[in-house]
């Protein structure tokens, strides 16, 4: 439902040394796209610990508004949405007491709590979002998950809402979850207007593995399993059991699951079935095909195993993803389920 403020709702950006460029500008560029449009959208502020400027990753110089010590509690109480940039400079920057100090004393006022990419760590460094469910870069859920083992990380998310806490993966997902907050704002429609203004798509919260698979079969192009790491990726739906994988790639089981781990970080299951679940997302959301038949297509040999693998990985079923992410009309959607002759898993 479109809001109705008088007044713009003030945003704090986070920045540090060695931010990635996009974290902060790209959310900053999608949320003055509201103001473009006349709407009392949003007043935007760059913050760091020094004033001055700060360098992204890119090399890129960006003017800081603000230092910490510049925002007193005033400004605090009037703030809306806090948002911490991530970048290769968040390994120094979880050390940074004032910015650590910043983020605590700014928490407790603020209506949204919002990280990029890997800024999620400088929120669970602060210690303000124990216990929730994030999003974050898939090259980095490993090692925050080790460090911060209380974090529930959604892998496959291109952005997660937890309560008051919205947490998104890596640099353009940013943008996404920006027109997310957006839609909460003002609407679905402003939200689109946005969109379409910045050649965005309107992506749905819940989706990175339709990257982070291909993109990891991309990477492995020079490695001894690219090629089958794409056909994996382009073939969800074949028998994709070790051994049939295995005799593909030319070795034996044993040194197939060795290599296919080296190469990957997972087993070859895992990979599988991180490829199917992406796959059937892309069926539910873009086709009019019954859920079985998707069941099958996509090699989950059951609607059942499909069921289960998406609450476990999604923690939502099929039905309801459909439901809540379709892309067709619903008078489209409507089809006839059929039977379908087991494949082989």
């Amino acid at each position: 439902m479109l809001q109705t403020a008088q007044r713009p709702r003030n945003v704090i950006m986070v920045g540090f040394e060695q931010a990635q460029l996009l974290d902060i500008a790209g959310p900053m560029q999608v949320l003055s796209g509201v103001n473009d449009m006349g709407l009392p959208g949003y007043r935007l502020t760059l913050a760091a610990a020094e004033p001055g400027v700060i360098t992204t990753t890119s090399g890129v110089r960006l003017g800081v508004d603000k230092s910490f010590d510049q925002i007193g509690e005033d400004e605090l109480k009037s703030l809306d949405t806090l948002i911490v940039s991530g970048g290769h400079g968040t390994i120094e920057a979880v050390r940074d007491r004032r910015l650590m100090d910043f983020l605590r004393r700014a928490a407790p006022h603020v209506r949204r709590l919002v990280s990029v990419c890997s800024g999620v760590a400088l929120l669970a460094q602060a210690g303000l979002i124990r216990n929730r469910r994030v999003a974050t870069h898939w090259n980095d859920c490993d090692i925050i998950g080790r460090s911060y083992p209380d974090l529930k990380i959604d892998r496959d998310a291109i952005f997660v809402r937890d309560g008051n806490v919205w947490t998104s993966a890596g640099i353009t997902a940013g943008m996404d979850l920006t027109l997310a907050l957006i839609e909460d704002d003002w609407g679905h429609d402003v939200a689109v207007q946005v969109a379409r203004r910045h050649v965005l798509f309107m992506i749905r919260p819940g989706g990175q593995s339709q990257f982070s698979v291909q993109l990891e079969a991309q990477a492995g192009q020079d490695g001894r399993l690219g090629k089958l790491l794409t056909w994996i990726a382009d073939n969800p739906g074949e028998a994709l059991t070790v051994s049939a994988l295995a005799e593909r790639a030319c070795m034996t089981e044993r040194t197939f699951a060795r290599v296919f781990r080296a190469e990957t970080g997972v087993t070859p299951a895992e990979f599988v079935e991180r490829a199917r679940t992406e796959a059937a997302r892309r069926d539910l959301e873009h086709t009019a095909h019954a859920i079985d038949r998707i069941a099958f297509d996509r090699g989950f040999g059951s609607m059942e195993r499909m069921r289960r693998t998406f609450i476990r990985r999604l923690g939502v079923g099929p039905k309801a993803y459909r439901d809540r992410f379709r892309r067709l009309p619903v008078s489209a959607s409507k089809e006839v389920s059929h039977e379908y002759r087991h494949r082989g898993v």
